[in-house]
């Protein structure tokens, strides 16, 4: 690890460490902060990038990784996380629930535990990138180490 990483970006990579990982995070100083930009950056096809969503189910904040390509729906988010109502909640909100920005919000590292839940979209591809606790950092992971090291839920959230 270099003097120069981010502290966030340094938390993520203990956090996989405890995990039994070992990542190797990849910086694009013009940020990796959309879906776009990082495939665009990391030069991977847009459905290999992780978008990490915080919502809040009945006013309970859970997580989504969704494939770069594709477009949440709420009500199934809601359904999987065994609520009724899915809102979008503020970045405070994200900072507060993950203790990193929006754009940034990496699998794990986060400062409460959340439930997470994955597009099985995702496990289609050799390699998925996330961000790794910035906006311009972000690592390659195996999809189905993924799901094992964020205690994921696969299952269908695409908007259809």
């Amino acid at each position: 690890m270099s003097e120069a990483q981010h502290p966030n970006v340094v938390r993520v990579i203990e956090a996989a460490s405890a995990r039994g990982l070992s990542i190797q995070p990849r910086r694009f100083p013009d940020g990796a902060k959309t879906a776009v930009d990082a495939a665009n950056a990391i030069g991977v096809e847009l459905g290999q990038i992780v978008k990490s969503l915080i919502f809040a189910v009945d006013g309970q904040v859970v997580l989504a990784y969704v494939s770069g390509s594709n477009q949440l729906d709420e009500k199934k988010l809601a359904a999987a996380a065994g609520g009724l109502k899915c809102a979008r909640v503020d970045a405070d909100a994200v900072r507060e629930a993950t203790g990193f920005p929006i754009g940034g919000v990496p699998p794990f590292g986060h400062t409460t535990h959340l439930q997470v839940f994955i597009d099985p979209d995702l496990l289609q591809y050799d390699e998925v990138w996330a961000a790794a606790g910035t906006w311009h950092d972000v690592f390659g992971i195996e999809p189905h180490r993924l799901v094992e090291a964020s205690e994921g839920l696969v299952t269908d959230l695409k908007r259809g």
